[in-house]
């Protein structure tokens, strides 16, 4: 019996990287998943990994009438929403405060915490008349630590985590299970953004210290059971060995 049989996912974001990973993974556990994002080609290319199961919609994240459109779409197919994956993300500018690009650092926030916003706005009444769900987003320890040239990024994460524990606070008595996952830094087009920039710490890490997108997938599938209930409106951090342990990663 797999983990996530019959379970319907809407996954942001999932084109590429974790999302694009955590597509397959849950598909691997018996789900079926609505794939969200910007990108039709890459959209259709992994839903054509997956197969039947699978859906692509098109569309921006930081866009409501997007959100909302993708969110019915994926009811109208599948039949509910079971599971939310907030993953959708940008880092850009990574630029010192004033030599950053306003619209940039605007569109940061538009997507990494409105974007959020919507994806949730939208989900919990379909979940609520389903008598409960999941929503997970994808956060970062750059909530909690302020990073060199990522100011748009640190903020928005940061609000993230507030916006999470808000969300656990109205809806976890309703049955709405709410956590973010801190997935560590991760083989993703972003870290080779990150790289590009070298301006922090952070881009000069070896390519070899980054997490594949397997491991933070995986960690999401194992979110979604009760065995991560402690996390509730918490974060889960993927650099800990007994998250790691726990999620199966390691002995």
């Amino acid at each position: 019996m797999t983990t996530m049989s019959n379970k319907i996912i809407f996954i942001t974001g999932a084109s590429r990287g974790i999302g694009k990973a955590a597509a397959l993974e849950f598909a691997k556990n018996g789900a079926k998943v609505a794939l969200f994002g910007r990108d039709k080609k890459s959209l259709i290319k992994v839903q054509s990994e997956i197969g039947e199961s699978a859906t692509a919609l098109q569309g921006d994240v930081s866009v409501f009438s997007d959100v909302e459109r993708a969110v019915k779409k994926t009811v109208e197919i599948f039949g509910r929403i079971d599971v939310l994956i907030n993953n959708a993300a940008a880092i850009k500018p990574i630029a010192y405060l004033t030599e950053a690009c306003i619209e940039d650092w605007d569109k940061v926030i538009d997507i990494n915490i409105k974007g959020v916003f919507y994806g949730n706005r939208c989900a919990i009444p379909h979940m609520l008349k389903n008598k409960g769900g999941t929503i997970i987003s994808v956060s970062s320890g750059a909530a909690f630590n302020s990073i060199e040239a990522w100011s748009a990024y640190c903020t928005s994460k940061a609000g993230l985590s507030m916006l999470t524990a808000c969300t656990n606070l109205e809806y976890g008595l309703r049955g709405i299970r709410t956590m973010s996952l801190l997935p560590g830094t991760v083989a993703t087009q972003m870290q080779k953004e990150i790289k590009l920039s070298g301006i922090n710490p952070v881009s000069k890490l070896d390519w070899s210290e980054h997490f594949p997108p397997e491991w933070p997938a995986k960690a999401l599938v194992w979110m979604c059971q009760s065995a991560s209930d402690r996390y509730l409106g918490k974060e889960v951090d993927l650099r800990e060995k007994v998250i790691q342990r726990a999620v199966g990663l390691i002995q």
